[in-house]
């Protein structure tokens, strides 16, 4: 009897957790289209499939799935950057980083649309992402660039505006290009990118003569 309600919790949990996502994702792509503004429940609620009562068992308001669909998107980029500076086998190797990054940024077009189109309207959007992300990576960058700093790998400077500065880099650059750009970046264009970006962030753009 056990065994049976705890399968039967584990359905319910699962399923649950399916109609939440897709709701998260219908919302996304609506978003981005659309606008908040441009969206209602009901066409969230049709998008997804689900019953319009549905999406208030899972969210509060619209305005939370708006908060979930932009911090779900950040975390998860959070954890990618995290594993990918904990792996790094150089601290002259941040082409990689950076390429990885925007190639992930690429994959999240939608969500860093409504990012930036919404943040500016919705100040509680705007303080999740500061408080729940932007704060986050940059502590983890800012320690990472601190510690290339003792080991002398990068000369001495602030390490939390260095930090600022390399995410502020690839994050731009890659909303640019993926949402800005005339065609679809193809991999080695955004490797090219990338190692630009990386070549500018080490080396600086001066030539030696200069």
């Amino acid at each position: 009897m056990l065994r049976y309600l705890s399968k039967t919790v584990s359905k319910t949990v699962s399923k649950e957790e399916e109609t939440q996502n897709r709701i998260l994702k219908a919302a996304e792509k609506l978003f981005a289209k659309r606008g908040y503004g441009g969206t209602t429940t009901r066409d969230l609620a049709q998008a997804a499939g689900v019953a319009e009562g549905t999406l208030f068992r899972h969210f509060e308001n619209k305005k939370a799935i708006l908060i979930e669909v932009a911090t779900r998107g950040w975390m998860e980029i959070l954890t990618d950057l995290l594993t990918e500076l904990s792996e790094m086998g150089s601290y002259k190797a941040v082409a990689q980083v950076m390429r990885k990054r925007m190639l992930s940024l690429n994959a999240n077009t939608d969500m860093l649309r409504v990012c930036f189109m919404e943040a500016q309207f919705h100040p509680e959007l705007r303080d999740r992402i500061q408080a729940d992300v932007i704060d986050k990576m940059t502590d983890v960058t800012e320690a990472f660039f601190q510690t290339a700093m003792d080991r002398g790998e990068y000369r001495k400077m602030n390490p939390r505006v260095v930090a600022r500065i390399f995410l502020g880099m690839f994050t731009v650059s890659g909303f640019s290009q993926s949402t800005m750009a005339d065609e679809a970046n193809s991999p080695s264009d955004m490797k090219e990118m990338a190692e630009t970006l990386a070549d500018i962030f080490l080396n600086g753009v001066l030539s030696e003569q200069a």
